[in-house]
């Protein structure tokens, strides 16, 4: 994947150049955006092309060469405008109205495959109006991070943005929570929209009513089209993003990941999942496992992460009541635990093997699991991937044939808690005819890939890049997640 600086193509054989981009957010006009100039970088190194992602578009991953990669998104050539997107947020609960997009820009829309509507949008490439004071630019190692939340999410069945590409730029970066100098990149990321909570936030603070509605119909008519023409289109709006936020939030606690920023800037206005920063994957199931440094009083801590999105919610009503009835919308956020504990739910079912399950039992075993899990502080992701490896038909024979062969048992010693859990899952394999044990199994591996993207892992695959300038660890790491290994 090194590729060097080469000659430019011509624009017009640069298969992205080619692809249908739609000027949908430009067409609102400049009270929401600021048309800016991508950085002018040193050097161009091709670092991931996300191969996976190319057939959404409509490309032939053979027809596109490395150097349409850097053309299109290390140097930007054949591409305008580049728009920095303007909003607001309320981080860490505090209002802020000095945001927007500081190191980064929408390169473009482009209506894909499936019919939907998707953003390029960069992280990394320069300065922007925004930037206060900062140099608008990523390090590598963000970026590499980035692109690894990204596969691992998808691959976990997480409504979320995905990478397509990471350049290394050439520049030397210092950064206080990095050794520096430190390498520089610039990423593109691929999601249904950009627009935030912050941005219908932004508009509330200088008392725009009218361009909130213009930018609501704008949401309705790109994101939420089945609702358009319906007389209630807008709580209905309101109603759909809670339930999406909530399904969303789910999926994190279930793949057991901590945002670790959700600030509302940080919320995307479709429900989906992007902008990685200090993530991480909780090693083992603490409510208060706090990913952020600077998170000094875990206000977005793992369990806390369920509430701080409702409250986000809330907050949007603020600038949406000026089009939408204030009632009404409390009354779509008032089911949001409704629908989150019903993704969660069957989530967690999923995890341990079953797509249904409708015996009494099915919350009993919720809740042993979880307390097993909290109590033993074993592994959170290597319980379920032990189950995974070593699930067994045996294990309908008898409770203490469940997990017996796994690296969890012995661990364990003497414990209560576990031997109910055995007793349980037991009992519930015998609710299933023997003939469905395979299908169980399948379940098991399906949502429980072995490789699992903790801190230590990354840092693994980081230090052969940082001291030898080796790929190979990070590239066999991206196959494996994107391979469910």
């Amino acid at each position: 994947m090194n590729l060097t600086d080469t000659p430019d193509n011509e624009n017009s054989l640069n298969p992205f150049l080619r692809l249908n981009y739609e000027p949908a957010l430009e067409s609102l006009g400049n009270d929401y955006y600021d048309e800016v100039v991508a950085a002018d970088f040193p050097q161009h190194i091709l670092r991931w092309r996300n191969d996976s992602l190319l057939p959404l578009l409509g490309l032939n991953a053979k027809a596109v060469t490395d150097a349409d990669f850097i053309n299109a998104f290390g140097k930007f050539q054949g591409r305008k405008p580049l728009l920095a997107l303007r909003y607001h947020g309320y981080q860490f609960g505090e209002y802020n109205p000095n945001l927007g997009d500081g190191r980064g820009f929408l390169y473009g829309q482009v209506r894909a495959t499936d019919g939907e509507l998707y953003d390029f949008g960069t992280k990394g490439s320069g300065r922007t109006p925004y930037s206060r004071g900062g140099d608008g630019m990523l390090t590598l190692k963000g970026g590499l991070r980035e692109v690894l939340a990204a596969e691992a999410l998808h691959q976990l069945g997480v409504k979320t943005s995905r990478c397509l590409t990471m350049i290394e730029t050439g520049l030397s970066l210092w950064r206080g929570d990095e050794p520096s100098p430190t390498r520089s990149s610039v990423m593109v990321r691929v999601n249904s929209s950009h627009i935030r909570f912050g941005t219908f936030e932004r508009l509330h603070y200088f008392q725009r009513p009218d361009l909130i509605q213009k930018l609501l119909d704008h949401v309705i008519e790109y994101y939420y089209r089945h609702l358009m023409g319906k007389p209630d289109q807008y709580v209905l709006f309101y109603a759909e993003l809670v339930q999406r936020v909530a399904e969303l939030v789910a999926q994190w606690m279930a793949a057991g990941f901590c945002h670790a920023v959700l600030n509302t800037d940080n919320m995307s206005i479709t429900g989906e999942s992007f902008d990685y920063g200090p993530y991480a994957f909780i090693p083992t199931y603490d409510p208060y496992f706090t990913a952020a440094y600077f998170d000094y009083y875990s206000r977005y801590c793992y369990s806390h992460q369920p509430s701080i999105c409702q409250l986000n919610l809330e907050l949007l009503q603020e600038p949406l009541k000026a089009i939408i009835d204030k009632t009404e919308m409390e009354v779509a956020l008032g089911r949001f635990n409704k629908y989150y504990l019903a993704e969660y739910r069957s989530l967690m079912l999923k995890k341990l093997g079953f797509e249904q399950l409708e015996f009494p039992e099915a919350d009993e075993l919720l809740k042993l699991t979880i307390h097993f899990l909290q109590d033993s502080q074993v592994g959170y992701h290597q319980f379920f991937s032990e189950m995974a490896r070593t699930f067994s038909p045996k294990w309908r024979d008898e409770p203490g044939m469940v997990l017996n062969n796994s690296h969890i048992a012995p661990a364990l010693g003497t414990s209560n808690l576990f031997d109910n859990w055995c007793v349980l899952y037991h009992k519930i394999l015998n609710n299933f005819h023997p003939e469905q044990m395979d299908i169980i199994a399948q379940t098991l591996a399906q949502q429980n890939p072995q490789t699992v993207l903790l801190r230590p892992v990354i840092e693994s695959i980081w230090e052969p890049i940082a001291q030898e300038d080796n790929w190979q660890p990070f590239n066999d790491l991206v196959n494996k997640i994107q391979s469910k290994l």
